[in-house]
């Protein structure tokens, strides 16, 4: 079963905005270092909507192979279009992945049907265990937790990362999808919180910085000891909010690229490295984590 602390990784790119696998490789093994339980492979963090399809199944297939089986690795295959995110996925099952992410269409703002057809379809295309992710605020859609519990019903779609920050979901998810279904948190903030009400995991952007301390939190919290799971992340928090200070992955990659874990902050168009006035928030949040920049 996935569980614990699990990163939504980061895909390290040169000046030329190429993918820099020698870094990729580096930031692998970082997190196997640090005992995060699995990898996040060009999601949204991953910057999944710039990444061509023979890029994106490139990145994944070569995470997979500096994993070397030490840790999960899960891919994304979210798209606004059904066929795309079909495509993608036909393309993945071929690799050694445990799962694929999916997050909810983008733009096209599908109904609550839409998103069950888009994600029986995707399912079907597959034996490989499917993750529905829910950001509405990236998306423009919810996908409610009715919608959640139909789709539970499928037998590979095995999760849900739920990204609304609504702490009153989880208790309504596992009611809904019963005690089998997999709930991980996709909001940093609330995650603690998400774990302690029965969460299985949080897939998490601060990770990428702070993969010990997170994964100590996550553990405490999934122990029930609430004490220590608060201890493990107190000097983390700042983070939460300071990693947000512009669109993800923007201020996280800059962060990567300051600890040296990569070799150049670049980002693809239309985003951009992180603005000079948001420099010394993140650098004060990184110092009070005890994070060392160059």
């Amino acid at each position: 079963m996935i569980s614990g602390s699990i990163v939504a990784l980061i895909t390290p790119m040169s000046r030329d905005g190429s993918v820099d696998y020698a870094s990729l490789e580096r930031l692998v093994e970082f997190h196997i270092d640090n005992g995060t339980d699995a990898i996040v492979s060009v999601g949204t963090t991953g910057e999944s909507a710039t990444l061509p399809l023979q890029e994106h199944v490139d990145v994944v297939a070569h995470t997979i192979k500096f994993a070397a089986g030490r840790i999960p690795v899960i891919a994304g295959n979210g798209a606004n279009a059904t066929a795309e995110a079909i495509e993608l996925t036909h393309a993945m099952s071929k690799l050694d992945v445990v799962a694929m992410l999916g997050v909810t269409p983008y733009y096209n703002k599908p109904p609550q049907h839409g998103l069950i057809a888009h994600y029986k379809a995707v399912a079907a295309a597959t034996d490989v265990p499917q993750i529905l992710y829910n950001v509405p605020g990236r998306t423009s859609v919810d996908m409610k937790p009715e919608t959640v519990a139909q789709l539970a019903d499928v037998p590979n779609i095995i999760a849900l990362k739920e990204a609304t920050g609504d702490l009153s979901r989880v208790r309504k998810l596992r009611e809904l999808c019963g005690q089998d279904f997999l709930l991980f948190s996709g909001d940093d903030a609330t995650a603690r919180e998400f774990l302690e009400l029965g969460g299985n995991g949080v897939i998490s952007v601060a990770n990428n910085i702070v993969p010990a301390q997170f994964k100590a939190m996550c553990d405490a919290a999934l122990k029930g000891d609430d004490a220590a799971a608060m201890a493990a992340e107190q000097d983390i928090q700042a983070l939460y909010k300071a990693l947000f200070c512009e669109a993800n992955p923007i201020p996280v990659k800059w962060a990567v690229h300051r600890m040296g874990l990569i070799s150049h902050g670049t980002i693809r168009l239309p985003l951009t490295e992180l603005s000079e006035e948001f420099h010394g928030l993140l650098l004060h949040a990184m110092k009070k984590a005890h994070i060392e920049v160059q």
